[in-house]
């Protein structure tokens, strides 16, 4: 079990302390944090309070942190594609379908089983549930994922992405023909309040979300784009695209439902640079399209 103190600074005055506590730690869910106020783990000056208490400076924020929950993630054996691998860091092209961590009801098939299966050492990195997983990419969207092989790598890399140091590009089809060759998108993104399994922009409950997008090629409808992520909310670029009137193609959850013939949205992570953790070097990756979005875009480019 893990105890923290925080004091807040002052630029942290006035803000929910599910939004504090989450900008400390972004591998925790803002749903995480609140159940743990709710159980009493988090208190402020040792009093407890309410999920959407607004700090003040000066105070001391305590996290008691629970154990992780002793769950049977198996490793399996998974011809995984391995873009880089060295003592301390991994970085993995993950194939369409897969789903990254463990869930309830999904247990196996993830990509976590498969790293444990590829690294015996992953255990006790980030929970059973997590073990090495610095970020993710949806299930249905295909690229390059960083992994931690040890704790001073995962710190690492955690925090270059909350400084927004981190390089990640994804290329994308959208529906529509955007008039502008290159933009950027910034607007906060919360749970939906009529669907919780969907995000939304909204000023409630909300983070910051920034997307910078620049257009490759155009067609009649469809526009095919590349998205680089300076902030990383669930679903940001998904979201975002559908906030401007651009759909991702094939995106049942945010897009209209004819659209393209992909299995899952058309959107790849084929760009990821960060700096090593032990050695400081900047590594920069970059993966090819999937051969679904290449046939997508020859059909595209054929009409």
């Amino acid at each position: 079990m893990e105890h923290i103190e925080v004091r807040i600074e002052e630029q942290a005055q006035g803000e929910r302390i599910d939004k504090v506590v989450t900008s400390y730690r972004p591998q925790w869910s803002r749903s995480q944090v609140q159940t743990w106020i709710k159980e009493g783990a988090i208190t402020v000056d040792g009093k407890q309070i309410k999920t959407n208490y607004k700090v003040s400076a000066g105070e001391v924020v305590t996290i008691i942190v629970p154990d992780p929950v002793t769950l049977d993630v198996e490793p399996e054996e998974m011809n995984l594609e391995i873009v880089y691998e060295d003592g301390d860091v991994l970085v993995v092209n993950k194939p369409r379908g897969m789903v990254v961590h463990p869930a309830p009801g999904n247990y196996s098939g993830t990509l976590v089983n498969g790293l444990m299966a590829h690294c015996r050492d992953l255990s006790g990195i980030n929970g059973v549930l997590r073990p090495g997983i610095v970020h993710r990419i949806d299930k249905d969207t295909t690229g390059l994922l960083m992994v931690a092989k040890n704790d001073m790598a995962h710190e690492s890399l955690v925090n270059q992405l909350k400084a927004k140091t981190t390089t990640r590009k994804y290329k994308a089809i959208v529906h529509g023909n955007m008039p502008h060759d290159r933009g950027t998108i910034d607007a906060p993104i919360g749970r939906d309040k009529s669907d919780r399994q969907r995000m939304t922009v909204t000023d409630e409950n909300s983070r910051d979300a920034i997307t910078h997008f620049r257009v490759l090629e155009r067609f009649p409808d469809f526009t095919f784009v590349e998205c680089q992520l300076e902030t990383g909310r669930t679903h940001q670029i998904r979201v975002h695209l559908k906030y401007i009137g651009f759909p991702l193609a094939g995106d049942p959850k945010y897009g209209p439902k004819k659209t393209l013939d992909i299995n899952g949205q058309a959107l790849h992570a084929g760009v990821l640079g960060f700096d090593h953790p032990r050695t400081g070097e900047y590594m920069e990756f970059e993966v090819p399209l999937p051969s679904d979005m290449e046939t997508l875009l020859e059909q595209l480019r054929n009409k």
